[in-house]
């Protein structure tokens, strides 16, 4: 297979869902997302390998629920009851379960733009207090601005983010990295404008953000997770 770049019903259809999140929208307009999925499933078949340059032990599969998006929301827990998602999302990650709270690749497409990001999205219980002393240890923590700043050097991209107002209590406050403490969170990503999915080089493109990237990705791995890679 071959990938030449989402279809422009791609993006039409993001749009319309999001203005018209109902049964019936989704119904009469099924073939704009059958047509992202179809693409998608050659992405990921085209880029799965080559990312595996970069992580050797990435994961993937090209199917819906593992690295395709299904388009039903899980509204159980959500004050927001909208039945369908209005972005698409494409997910790689490390360990032999999938889930946010492991360090990965990830796109997001919307019809507002597309997200190519590297890093873990949640750092939950009981991995947070690890990743809070690999920021405070001299040697991870120094191996973490480096790779920070690493990335930030090597193109247009954003490292964050910071979720808590102060340092949590039984944490060093006082730490030359004390801002890292204050994340639950950490990636980097580069944002573009839409179109940039419908290029038939956008495998391309993926690759090297992702290979600029990836030191956050394999930090985590290396420092905070029991993922190898």
């Amino acid at each position: 297979m071959s990938f030449a770049g989402f279809p422009p019903a791609t993006l039409s259809f993001l749009k319309g869902i999001g203005e018209d999140n109902n049964k019936e929208w989704f119904t009469a307009n099924r073939a704009g997302w059958d047509a992202t999925v179809a693409a998608a499933k050659d992405f990921v078949a085209a880029v799965g390998p080559r990312l595996r340059e970069i992580s050797p032990t990435i994961q993937y599969e090209p199917k819906i629920g593992a690295t395709l998006p299904r388009v039903n929301r899980d509204t159980r827990l959500s004050k927001d009851k909208r039945p369908y998602r209005d972005t698409f999302d494409l997910w790689f990650w490390h360990g032999e379960k999938k889930g946010w709270d492991q360090p990965g690749f990830f796109i997001r497409i919307t019809h507002e733009g597309v997200w190519i990001a590297a890093g873990m999205m949640h750092i939950l219980f009981p991995t947070l207090p690890k990743y809070r002393d690999a920021v405070v240890a001299d040697r991870s923590g120094e191996a973490l601005v480096s790779v920070v700043a690493q990335v930030n050097a090597s193109g247009p991209y954003e490292v964050g983010y910071p979720s808590r107002k102060s340092v949590p209590k039984g944490n060093d406050k006082d730490s030359p990295r004390a801002e890292y403490l204050l994340y639950e969170t950490l990636w980097g990503h580069q944002r573009l404008p839409p179109e940039a999915a419908l290029r038939p080089d956008f495998a391309d493109v993926a690759l090297k953000a992702w290979r600029d990237l990836s030191p956050i990705a394999l930090w985590l791995l290396d420092e905070v997770t029991a993922v190898s890679r």
